[in-house]
């Protein structure tokens, strides 16, 4: 089984035969992925230059002795060559790349190299520059000369190859000015994107069709592209994307945070849907391609055939559709802080965290709540109520969150933590950088952003149910004998263990007692966080995740009161624990829409694996479509959805090479099944199957 044999299943085709050959010759070989090289360059900084000069040299030598991938059949140019790239570092080995934001391509897009080395000259002339910010400035044109170098090779590249006349042409104009064709932009965001991709930086996309949307209305009306020829364009686009197939292995390929955001808003409170939209979902459901997930904005007005159009390719798997709700994310995004009309243009940080695009230098801090539970609890305290205990693991919570806050402080005025990485090309796409002469870590953007992520507080929320009722409300149990049952790890208590995993319903299954419990652990813990909104310049916001995480916690974690043994994979983000959630994808969207979102201002998502057969034919996809509209107005925040057949992961597992492009979705990204390690490849065949 292939990429598009697996494909012909919905036996859709658009696109023309000729992209469709280019897309299986980046999809089921490993002949891209192998000019994909070690550096061919070596780099070590002069001790006698400063930081930014030295980092400014280091992407002038990737601009210089980056092989160029150039093949015959393309409409684009542009590719990221170097291996230290797909690991997130900069090639040469000395700098670390940036990643977990968006940055704002539209600018370059707009600009061009011209418009952007004229505002750092601007900001250049201004008076009272010290040393470090004229460096600063300096190395951002160094990198500007950079790309005109990279710009130079790929023309005299074409130059000498026969049929790439109007590939070349297209050349001649951009990324050095500003776009005024969709050919044109499309060819100067795959130029931008792809160069600093290249240096290691993996940044998000953000609203592609509402970037690129001025361009394609402006050369429809004027008779200068069609609609298929637009798809053609994107399609090659896409196809680029899957460069690094199968280079990264254990947590997956594809996993490099260039999330696309699509519909939505505008600030004037208008639709952005529009042609190119749709182009891209034409492409995804077509070629199916993981490598750019894909959340669409959803909301009231958001209409019947955008969930059906939404539910028709989540149900090809892979995972690669998801959903905002967006005016939840709208309302915690004010709640926190940010003005209505920076909120309304909310993208990802190129996994599934909410920020403010090309404007946000971010990061998070991700931690085990159930870890935390489970050595207060181990500590045994003396406790008369319920409610008593419950308030003593939320100051053990408060504790941890206070000592994180000032670590975080620290690191920020130290320049430590990743902040000090630099990032002269980065910054030219972030606002503020420009002007302020203040690197991307260093407080150059408008915001500078480190999320709280708790992860685990599904199982800590079942936990803390259990422990309400069979030793406080039955009193079947006393705390000194829960403490006893696991730390023996439920050795002898087989009867025990399993009256419990049969007797209780826990999070997940639309039952008041544990998700009661859910809802006011997760809210009280959103006021933990946010209590300190801005700790020494940093923003806090509040999100929950785990990112695969599970596996890693799982190797500290204790049994627990619901019966898991010690070391077991529990849940993921805010999902219910695999195989605990027994009512239903319906029961399981109640559970989870109980909490008040707007209070978790970065994010949280729900993960829905469905058994591929549970979606099928048409009646699959209108189920489908209105399980996405419950979520819309239950007040999710993010819905993640997967169609996998369980028996043909398990296949896929001991016959990988029949299934080179069986994607599944990991967390914020998806990942080609073959290419993760096999305790990931359990997690993922583990996950609760369900049905209608």
């Amino acid at each position: 089984m292939t990429h598009f044999h697996y494909l012909s299943e919905n036996g859709t085709v658009r696109l023309s035969e000729a992209t469709r050959r280019l897309a299986e010759r980046y999809l089921e070989s490993d002949e891209i992925a192998g000019t994909v090289i070690a550096e061919n360059f070596s780099f070590a900084p002069d001790p006698s230059r400063g930081v930014f000069a030295n980092y400014a040299e280091n992407i002038r030598l990737i601009a210089e002795h980056a092989p160029l991938r150039i093949l015959p059949e393309e409409k684009l140019v542009g590719a990221a060559t170097y291996r230290s790239a797909v690991w997130h570092g900069t090639p040469g080995r000395v700098y670390n790349g940036i990643s977990h934001t968006t940055v704002c391509f539209e600018k370059g897009i707009r600009l061009g190299l011209s418009g952007l080395e004229r505002e750092v000259r601007e900001s250049l002339r201004r008076p009272g520059r010290s040393e470090r910010q004229i460096e600063f400035l300096e190395s951002m044109l160094t990198c500007i000369e950079a790309m005109r170098l990279r710009l130079r090779r790929y023309r005299e590249a074409l130059e000498r190859m026969e049929g790439m006349e109007e590939v070349a042409a297209v050349l001649d104009r951009v990324p050095e000015e500003g776009a005024e064709s969709f050919r044109e932009a499309v060819q100067s965001l795959a130029f931008f994107y792809e160069f600093c991709r290249l240096c290691g930086n993996w940044s998000g996309l953000g609203r592609l069709d509402r970037m690129l949307q001025p361009y394609l209305e402006r050369d429809l009306r004027g008779n200068r592209i069609t609609l298929e020829e637009a798809r053609e364009l994107l399609a090659h686009f896409w196809i680029k994307g899957t460069e690094w197939k199968g280079i990264q292995k254990g947590s997956g390929d594809a996993q490099h945070y260039q999330n696309v955001i699509l519909g939505g808003i505008d600030a004037s409170g208008h639709d952005v849907t529009n042609p190119v939209t749709h182009l891209i979902l034409d492409i995804v459901e077509e070629l199916h391609i993981s490598d750019f997930p894909i959340a669409v904005r959803v909301n009231q007005q958001t209409s019947d055939a955008m969930f059906t159009r939404i539910a028709e390719i989540q149900r090809l798997g892979g995972g690669i559709v998801s959903i905002y709700n967006e005016p939840v994310v709208l309302k915690a995004l004010e709640k926190f802080g940010y003005p209505r009309e920076e909120a309304v243009n909310f993208t990802n940080d190129g996994c599934w965290e909410v920020i403010i695009p090309g404007r946000t230098f971010f990061s998070y801090r991700p931690f085990d709540a159930l870890r935390i539970y489970q050595e207060f609890l181990f500590r045994r305290p003396g406790c008369s109520s319920f409610d008593e205990f419950y308030d003593l693991y939320l100051e053990a919570l408060r504790t941890y969150i206070r000592n994180l806050n000032h670590e975080i402080g620290t690191a920020f005025t130290r320049g430590e933590g990743g902040f000090g990485t630099p990032g002269s090309l980065l910054s030219l796409f972030v606002e503020n950088c420009i002007a302020s002469a203040e690197n991307y870590g260093a407080g150059g953007p408008v915001y500078t952003a480190i999320a709280t992520h708790a992860g685990g507080l599904p199982d800590v929320a079942n936990e803390l149910y259990l422990l309400k009722t069979l030793v406080f409300e039955e009193k079947r149990l006393s705390l000194e004998r829960v403490v006893d049952i696991l730390s023996r790890n439920w050795e002898g208590e087989e009867v025990l263990r399993n009256e419990i995993r049969t007797g209780y319903r826990l999070y997940g299954n639309d039952s008041d007692g544990a998700d009661t419990l859910l809802k006011r652990l997760v809210e009280d813990y959103a006021e933990i966080a946010g209590m300190e909104r801005e700790v020494a310049g940093v923003l806090r916001p509040v999100g929950i995740s785990t990112f695969g995480r599970e596996l890693q916690f799982a190797a500290e974690r204790k049994a627990t009161l619901s019966g898991r043994l010690a070391h077991e994979v529990l849940a993921a983000n805010l999902a219910p624990s695999p195989g605990t959630d027994l009512e239903g994808p319906t029961a399981v969207v109640k559970s989870f829409c109980k909490v008040d979102f707007t209070r978790i201002s970065n994010g949280c998502p729900l993960d829905l694996k469905f058994h591929s057969s549970a979606l099928g034919g048409a009646d699959g996809v209108r189920k489908l479509a209105a399980l996405l509209k419950t979520f819309l107005a239950l007040g999710g925040f993010y819905l993640q959805v997967d169609a996998v057949d369980p028996e043909m992961l398990r296949d896929a597992r001991r016959h990988p090479e029949r299934y080179p492009n069986l994607s599944v979705r990991i967390s914020g990204w998806s990942a080609r099944f073959v290419t993760l390690s096999p305790d990931w490849q359990e997690m993922v065949i583990q996950r609760t199957e369900q049905r209608f």
